[in-house]
């Protein structure tokens, strides 16, 4: 089994629009079969955990934005994100949606992984960074963007997580890994 020889065979485009494509592929599984395939191709985008100094209780304050989504039947807690335009880098991708949907801007941005949204109907990949030092500006939101802009101490964030009040997974992944990431930071600061 997987001799190497899998992947696409031939692919029919079905739908061009503004942020997806949808083909249908003949794809050669691993045992050497094939089948159909539909697939949602996607350009990839950036995601980004805004992080402030602490609280007066130690806590970094992290920044959510608070956004309608059609799709998922109202408002979602959210952390910045959006769709890599063309040419663009994930980080330049990163920074512009911070400015864009926050008005933060500038400082440290540190990759944290890359995710698979829903790898079994598309290829969607999200770049996942933490974000230090920022300066604040002014948002500036598209149209059909509805953002609240809210900061919340990240502990917080985590027991919502625990409730299920923040149920976007771009959201839940880059929160878990940005604590795990401030956890090895301080545990190198403490053991120099």
């Amino acid at each position: 089994m997987g001799g190497g020889c899998e992947g696409r065979v031939n692919g029919q485009r079905l739908y061009s629009g503004r942020i997806l494509d949808v083909d249908i592929d003949r794809v050669r599984f691993p045992d050497g079969s094939t089948g159909e395939l539909e697939i949602i191709r996607h350009p990839g985008a950036s995601a980004v955990v805004p992080m402030a100094q602490s609280d007066g209780a130690g806590q970094p304050i992290v920044t959510l934005i608070r956004q309608y989504r059609y799709a998922a039947e109202g408002f979602m807690w959210e952390i910045p994100a959006g769709k890599l335009d063309p040419g663009e880098t994930p980080e330049a991708c990163a920074r512009r949606e911070l400015r864009e949907e926050t008005g933060l801007y500038g400082g440290q941005l540190d990759y944290l992984s890359t995710i698979h949204t829903t790898p079994g109907f598309t290829d969607e990949a999200i770049h996942l960074y933490v974000a230090l030092y920022l300066e604040s500006g002014t948002p500036s939101h598209e149209a059909n963007e509805f953002i609240e802009v809210h900061e919340f101490p990240l502990d917080f964030l985590l027991d919502l997580i625990d409730g299920g009040e923040i149920s976007d997974a771009k959201t839940i992944c880059a929160l878990m890994l940005a604590a795990r990431w401030l956890e090895r930071r301080k545990d190198v600061e403490q053991s120099q």
